[in-house]
């Protein structure tokens, strides 16, 4: 029989050593025994207002209404009954982002994810039935050699309790990046590209889904999934996000 104490660790396993070991802050190279040390948190990592269905930053005088929404919502309801983001995409989050999803850091999985169960917590949301990651293609899987989505959700299900089916959500067709398209080119390059397994569907129907994706910029890919979701029979769709990109002018 083989030697399983010599058996190769699991890297979540690894991952949580890691976490144990002193070393340099990520952001800001002090020594610090957590990925990012708390100095930068509290820069960086400060709640925001947000609106309740896209999580755009809202003015702090609308914090304490109940399910505030952006402008654009009120007049344009997406198909989500909610958003949450825990971080502004921009700097350092931005670049740890950039760098978790094309170079496997999977060291800065666990701040992510600190981050985001912080403010799913704050904003006391409703467990879903499902907790499922925004699919990729199969070229841009062997582009990445992994799906950033799918590894947050994935530890996300573990830690909260929930269930979470990668493959219950399908990309069907190839397209073309949205970065650097214009808000109506990125609707339209979404447009038919997910659907739900026809034999997991019977799964879905009935329940509450939550999607989850390591950035939200202008929320069509998100908003074009609930839209699928919604048309399979799922009673409601909430977007969880790490970070949603500022609108422009905001500080």
């Amino acid at each position: 029989m083989p030697d399983r104490s010599l058996a190769t660790p699991k890297p979540a396993l690894v991952e949580r050593v890691l976490l144990r070991c002193a070393g340099q802050c990520t952001v800001c190279r002090t020594w610090s025994d957590q990925t990012i040390c708390e100095h930068c948190l509290q820069l960086y990592a400060r709640p925001q207002p947000r609106c309740w269905t896209c999580a755009a930053r809202l003015p702090p005088e609308l914090t304490g209404r109940p399910r505030p929404q952006c402008g654009r919502c009120l007049v344009d309801a997406p198909p989500l009954d909610r958003a949450v983001a825990a971080l502004d995409y921009r700097f350092p989050w931005d670049g740890l982002l950039q760098h978790f999803k094309y170079h496997q850091a999977l060291e800065l999985r666990e701040s992510l994810l600190q981050r985001l169960n912080s403010a799913l917590a704050a904003a006391e949301v409703d467990a879903p039935d499902w907790l499922l990651p925004v699919p990729l293609s199969t070229e841009r899987l062997h582009e990445r050699g992994y799906n950033q989505a799918h590894e947050l959700a994935k530890a996300l299900a573990r830690r909260r309790g929930l269930r979470c089916e990668p493959e219950m959500l399908l990309r069907v067709r190839h397209n073309e990046r949205q970065a650097g398209l214009k808000l109506e080119q990125r609707v339209a390059n979404v447009r038919g590209v997910f659907a739900v397994d026809p034999l997991k569907a019977a799964q879905l129907r009935g329940t509450n889904v939550a999607l989850l994706d390591d950035v939200m910029t202008s929320g069509a890919t998100l908003f074009e999934l609930a839209r699928v979701l919604l048309q399979a029979g799922a009673m409601t769709v909430q977007a969880w996000v790490i970070a949603r990109t500022p609108e422009p002018g905001d500080e």
